[in-house]
């Protein structure tokens, strides 16, 4: 009688499953990867459209669709229009994107950060209107904050004594630029205990 052959069970991994174990890898060894290679250009364009890079996230992800599975297709898709929303600063587009896939949407406060990230840096190939208003944005959000940290050297040096323009706007310049360093600081330590949290 001849022996039972054993029967071997193989698991075969589609390409998206193996994205969880790719994110921790460079984007050096993500460009070289083969053997999920839809998977790796995914992740690719995610981290571009993290950075704001639109026309890079668009390519890795219209890589990663021609490399996919014809049933993982849908669900890259549904990634990349999230991916690229972020990359190009639609707030509205992202939420319901997000929403498609099954993900929390994002607050009212990120979704206002997003907004106003658009405004001031449009995405890669904004028309000139739309980076001229975000120059001017600048300009005045700059102008603003000197005239508040003006105001307040001002009224500070108001009991001691009258301080004269340069060194009133020299000082409001510095106290603009210690306030944002402190709340950078306090919003990057914030960011790491939640993640140390999680």
């Amino acid at each position: 009688m001849a022996p039972k052959q054993r029967q071997i069970k193989i698991e075969q991994r589609g390409g998206l499953a193996a994205m969880q174990d790719m994110e921790h890898r460079s984007d050096e060894d993500l460009a070289m990867e083969t053997k999920h290679r839809a998977a790796a250009q995914a992740v690719l364009g995610a981290r571009a459209a993290d950075r704001y890079e639109a026309k890079k996230a668009r390519a890795h992800f219209q890589r990663a669709i021609a490399a996919a599975r014809p049933q993982e297709r849908m669900a890259l898709r549904r990634m990349a229009d999230a991916s690229l929303a972020l990359a190009e600063r639609r707030p509205g587009d992202l939420k319901a994107s997000l929403e498609k896939l099954g993900h929390e949407a994002p607050s009212g406060r990120q979704m206002l950060a997003l907004r106003f990230m658009g405004l001031i840096a449009p995405a890669e190939g904004a028309s000139l209107w739309k980076r001229i208003r975000g120059l001017l944005a600048v300009a005045l959000i700059v102008v603003v904050l000197l005239a508040l940290g003006f105001g307040i050297v001002e009224l500070i040096s108001l009991p001691i004594g009258h301080l004269g323009f340069g060194e009133a706007l020299l000082l409001g310049f510095l106290l603009v630029i210690a306030v944002i360093g402190g709340l950078v600081l306090f919003g990057r330590r914030k960011q790491a205990r939640a993640r140390a949290a999680q």
